[in-house]
């Protein structure tokens, strides 16, 4: 009866198949999500129930595989969609230094064991490498969840992430490299180098001249869902074009998504395939789901929970002591230790081309995938142990997000030393205005003065929203974090766009970036603090007060001429502007009284 189930599951209606995989999702991800284990293990849930290992509504295991690669390229050209070189360059000391440095010493410390357990180092290798990876796509939610994916350690975790969704290409090119009969294979010949330079140099080359043209007279139609579908016809040319090359569909995807991230039109490609985001990874997690063994899990339990235990004791250890090196503090590193101490959806990948290779056997990869899929499960329960040690005394309750007498006209973002001046400019006039704070100890501090200040995320769209975003007048991004404050001005740009935008630059060179986003205003933070101190130490050394106001004036122009510049030549710019003179040790020389003369040798410099 089973088997004539199945048959007519796959000679029925062309929509039934996709019919059950809607349906697998629409059931199994909101009962896990209640149960707040998420919606990975949901769809992963999803998966085992349809799959050979559950009801056997699916069982031919090239269809799987064919499902779970259609994942892994849309998954990698979301990934690299979203990776600008800018953002990239911001974090970079995090991504290249500590993210390096996390999978290095968690893959040697887990290959190792691997290799101890009688695996072969080329097993080993990239059991080890696969397990060190961890789920942006499970870690991220649970920051965003908490409204931490901008704080300190969510800056620090996220730079992990990245590091190892950039780090999966050159795995499973290492994977292609360990292959048994890798080395025993014919040289790459003259055609086939030919054509992998050929394919890179096309999907470059279309990217640089061709993709803002084609975006543009596209846009001009205002056809959105056109628009959807050629960022598909870019992500799936690119993946053919590098398989034709011999190279894999994955790399030519990340590629097209990267490239697509430079591109002018990226926010509105990015807004247009968001939808299609979770259900894509779904489709790729139901994949993954319909291939866990459950007889081999339950025949070889004790060895799967040791498993779980090492990979996530062994991976929030390191990760902890690697993130104090890098200088966070005992509270961040247990959490981010907590939030990456999971396997993540990349060792699926790596350990299916793996198998495939003939590096691992098909029992170690059920095995290890088992391992990666309760880690996952278990990673909300850990995190939150995690935060809970996090907190050396019992915390005061966190405040409510309670925006429901906030009807200021200005919106300040950040009630710090610098938001507080700009508030008392405001209230001293009489304006009406919202202070958005999510520091707990510096809203406690301002209602003791009398301030009422809002508790929130400023830098989510929902908390602007009901904080009246919509409404206001003017935006003031008081906040430090210079990245947050780049994704700010975007989204108040696009969302608000009736808002004026002030912003609190960092330094000269933040400054001109954000002149290049085009805010209604901006000004660095030391700037008139610096003016004052110049014009009140000249008034000390005998200027008048009129003399050192005229040399501040003149400063203050000088400033703005070199700004001017700079946003035309680039830093350099404007430097003839500058007071410049070579220090040298000399003798102070006092100005002679009239009719006073010294008897000293010229100075031989001048």
């Amino acid at each position: 009866m089973e088997a004539e189930a199945v048959a007519q599951i796959h000679h029925g209606p062309a929509l039934l198949e996709p019919l059950i995989f809607l349906a697998a999702a629409v059931i199994a991800v909101p009962i896990f999500r209640r149960l707040k284990l998420g919606s990975v293990i949901g769809y992963l849930a999803a998966g085992l129930i349809i799959g050979p290992a559950g009801l056997g509504l699916f069982s031919d295991q090239q269809s799987v595989l064919a499902l779970a690669e259609l994942g892994v390229v849309m998954l990698l050209f979301i990934i690299g969609l979203e990776l600008k070189l800018s953002r990239l360059w911001a974090m970079r000391r995090d991504i290249f230094g500590l993210g390096l440095a996390q999978v290095l010493v968690c893959g040697l410390a887990l290959g190792l064991i691997a290799w101890l357990a009688g695996m072969s180092w080329q097993a080993s290798t990239i059991l080890g490498l696969g397990l060190a990876l961890s789920s942006t796509a499970f870690a991220a939610p649970l920051m965003e969840e908490r409204s931490e994916l901008n704080s300190a350690y969510g800056q620090q975790a996220f730079a992990i992430l990245l590091f190892q969704d950039l780090a999966i290409v050159p795995l499973l090119a290492l994977v292609a490299f360990l292959a048994p009969h890798a080395g025993e294979a014919d040289a790459p010949g003259f055609g086939q180098t030919l054509a992998i330079f050929g394919a890179i140099a096309i999907v470059i080359l279309v990217a640089r001249y061709a993709l803002n043209p084609l975006f543009g007279i596209l846009a001009k139609s205002n056809a959105h869902e056109i628009m959807t579908a050629a960022a598909l016809l870019v992500v799936l040319g690119a993946a053919l074009i590098m398989q034709l090359a011999g190279l894999s569909m994955a790399m030519g995807a990340f590629m097209a998504g990267v490239l697509l991230a430079e591109s002018s039109f990226r926010h509105e490609l990015e807004a247009n395939i968001e939808p299609f985001r979770g259900l894509l990874l779904g489709l790729f997690f139901i994949a993954v789901g319909m291939g866990i063994d459950l007889h081999l899990v339950f025949e070889n339990l004790p060895l799967v929970v040791a498993g779980v235990f090492i990979l996530m004791g062994l991976k929030a250890l390191i990760i902890y002591a690697l993130s104090r090196l890098a200088g966070a503090t005992h509270n961040n590193g247990l959490r981010i230790g907590g939030v990456l101490s999971q396997g993540g959806e990349f060792a699926f990948v790596l350990f299916a081309a793996a198998t495939t290779a003939g590096i691992i056997t098909e029992f170690d990869a059920n095995l290890t995938v088992a391992i990666v899929t309760i880690s996952l499960a278990l990673t909300p329960p850990v995190f939150a142990l995690a935060n809970r040690m996090a907190r050396p005394a019992p915390d005061q309750d966190e405040p409510e997000i309670d925006f429901t007498d906030a009807h200021g006209k200005v919106i300040i973002i950040g009630f710090g030393r610098f938001g507080q001046v700009v508030a008392q400019f405001l209230l001293g006039q009489g304006i009406e205005l919202t202070a958005i704070e999510r520091d707990v100890e510096s809203i406690q501090t301002a209602t003791r003065f009398g301030f009422k200040v809002y508790y929130g995320d400023g830098t989510r769209l929902d908390v602007l929203r009901i904080a009246g975003a919509s409404n206001a007048s003017l935006i003031a991004i008081c906040i430090k974090d210079k990245t947050a404050i780049k994704n700010m001005v975007e989204m108040v740009q696009k969302h608000f766009p009736l808002a004026k935008v002030y912003v609190r630059a960092y330094d000269r060179v933040h400054a001109l970036e954000l002149l290049a986003q085009n805010v209604d205003y901006q000004i660095r933070e030391t700037l008139d603090s610096a003016m004052s101190f110049g014009r009140a130490a000249l008034e000390e050394l005998g200027f008048s007060p009129d003399e050192a106001a005229e040399v501040e004036k003149d400063m203050r122009q000088r400033d703005a001429e070199r700004l001017a510049a700079q946003q035309v030549e680039g830093v350099m710019g404007g430097a003839n502007l500058m007071h410049t003179r070579t220090v040298r040790p000399e003798p102070l020389k006092v100005p002679l009284k009239p009719g006073e003369t010294i008897d000293a040798e010229p100075d031989a410099h001048s």
